[in-house]
């Protein structure tokens, strides 16, 4: 065995948040007739696209060595080379690896036989290594699935989409203490294994929670879509709304603009008013006149705030800017400046 240090990136890995926790695309309605999961024997069988016996191991704890790995790969058969990839730097592992057998059976044997094994403490991620970047780039392949049960790891991720094709990669994401954020990636070798996927797996029941299985879109595509749909926009917020402002008023002060498809004030299980409502406008150009002209008049003593209605990942995102900024402020405003002063002691 010849253990190699590379500090080569790793394959690309499909873990962008949406947009308020939500999937890139509008959750569809299911014609699906399944309604519980079944979970799959992955075939792991290469493509015959596969020419080497190459494989990637991920998710590996820091202190992994060549030789560790070598330890455990070599029970399957021949080990060509290992290389734990490091930062060419600090020389601290990036937490992945490439092991290469002299055939491709024992890769195949490996990726079956010892995918998700611990390696101190932590279950390692095998797939064949794909190097061709055109192939990871293209997206054909990608499907996100969200709301998936936080029980649900990469193992039985990958165990029940294995059915639908070859697969390059799988992860379900996770936070900073490596919890489930509840959704998760799956890249296809072909386009055809992924629409598989997604026609038999969306709208099932995995661990008793209906999951959304559907493309990946990429993140420049979902912020164009997203700049469309600001610029777009029909849905109206308003808050600062008087209490005893009724539904009939609230709706007719916005009607004056245009047609609209709903209007209802937010209120309590005692059907008081929660002081802010939504408007949703059949055309932008009447939302669009309402807020500008709406914005910051006054109701009954109130001075409205009328706006596009925003995501909850606006809203987080917009908080987050706010903090930031004035975290930065702050901190500037107290730079070089001494709050102690001296003590002067009189004898």
């Amino acid at each position: 065995m010849s253990a190699e240090v590379s500090s080569s990136p790793a394959p690309q890995e499909q873990i962008e948040q949406p947009i308020n926790g939500s999937s890139p695309t509008q959750d569809p309605t299911s014609d699906s007739d399944a309604n519980n999961s079944s979970v799959a024997t992955p075939s792991n069988t290469p493509h015959n696209s596969h020419t080497s016996a190459s494989l990637y191991v991920g998710e590996l704890e820091p202190s992994v060595t060549e030789a560790m790995l070598f330890e455990l790969f070599s029970t399957i058969g021949n080990v060509a080379s290992i290389r734990v990839c490091r930062d060419a730097v600090t020389r601290r592992s990036l937490g992945y690896s490439y092991v290469n057998y002299n055939n491709t059976a024992d890769g195949e044997r490996a990726l079956e036989e010892l995918n998700y094994t611990l390696i101190k403490g932590r279950p390692c991620r095998i797939m064949w290594s794909q190097r061709d970047p055109a192939l990871r780039k293209t997206g054909q392949g990608n499907v996100f699935i969200k709301n998936l049960d936080t029980a649900i790891d990469n193992k039985a991720l990958h165990d029940t989409f294995a059915a639908f094709g070859n697969i390059l990669s799988c992860k379900v994401a996770q936070d900073e203490f490596a919890n489930s954020r509840g959704y998760g990636f799956v890249h296809y070798e072909t386009a055809e294994a992924a629409n598989n996927a997604i026609k038999h797996v969306n709208g099932m029941l995995l661990n008793e929670k209906k999951v959304f299985v559907g493309h990946h879109i990429p993140k420049k595509d979902r912020q164009s879509k997203f700049d469309e749909m600001k610029a777009n926009f029909t849905n109206v917020y308003v808050k600062n709304i008087d209490p005893e402002v009724t539904d009939e008023e609230f709706r007719t002060m916005f009607e004056n603009y245009g047609p609209i498809t709903s209007a209802s004030l937010s209120r309590d299980q005692d059907g008081v008013s929660r002081g802010f409502g939504f408007v949703n406008f059949q055309e932008h150009q009447h939302a669009a006149k309402a807020v500008e002209e709406l914005h910051e008049t006054e109701l009954k003593g109130q001075t409205l705030y009328v706006s596009r209605a925003q995501k909850k990942h606006e809203r987080e995102e917009e908080l987050r800017k706010q903090y930031e900024a004035a975290r930065v402020e702050k901190a500037s405003k107290y730079q070089g400046v001494n709050l102690c002063d001296p003590i002067i002691f009189y004898g």
